[in-house]
């Protein structure tokens, strides 16, 4: 699969981005009560923070994901570990959908992190999902993130993990060489 991303535009998107994150499955977002004015003012704020960028991933020019990056030393986890040069926290969220695609979910989570690799700068990626969220850690670890510990933020414990580029790299060709070996294709 192959994904594009572009900037999010708080105001032209926040009517997509709102039936997102509201959505019963994006309860770990945190925002499912959210007015539509309430998601405008978040992503105004994001797309104003100089150390916090949000953009909608596209999968054949239709949004199918949301993805945020930012720097965990001033956004996120200020405080809460020591953040190290390249360091860059991430969030993403895929779009609900009634017709799921097997593979999808984990193809989007590539497309982020192959996007935040692009930058030579990126020396590990951070993330800091909810110690509930099981599906989502387990999804982290088959691209590569060692989860670290918990730590407690205020709107949740979260289970600290750092994914870095090596890693990220041989997850991704384990991964490519078993779908290979699957369809019986061999090197």
């Amino acid at each position: 699969m192959t994904f594009t991303v572009r900037p999010l535009d708080p105001f032209a998107d926040a009517q997509l981005v709102h039936g997102w994150v509201t959505h019963p499955k994006a309860a770990f977002w945190l925002m499912q009560d959210a007015k539509l004015q309430d998601v405008e003012r978040e992503y105004m704020a994001i797309a104003a923070h100089e150390h916090h960028d949000a953009f909608i991933g596209l999968k054949d020019g239709e949004p199918v994901f949301l993805m945020e990056r930012y720097d965990p030393a001033h956004v996120e986890l200020k405080g809460l570990y020591d953040a190290e040069p390249g360091d860059v926290g991430m969030h993403f969220l895929v779009a609900p959908t009634d017709t799921p695609v097997h593979g999808f979910t984990r193809a989007v989570i590539t497309a982020v992190l192959e996007t935040l690799f692009a930058d030579p700068a990126t020396r590990r990626v951070v993330v800091e999902p909810d110690v509930r969220n099981k599906a989502v850690h387990a999804l982290n670890e088959a691209v590569g993130f060692v989860p670290a510990r918990e730590i407690e933020k205020p709107e949740k414990d979260s289970l600290l993990s750092f994914c870095t580029r090596d890693r990220f790299e041989a997850a991704r060709d384990r991964f490519e060489a078993a779908r290979e070996t699957a369809r019986g294709v061999t090197a």
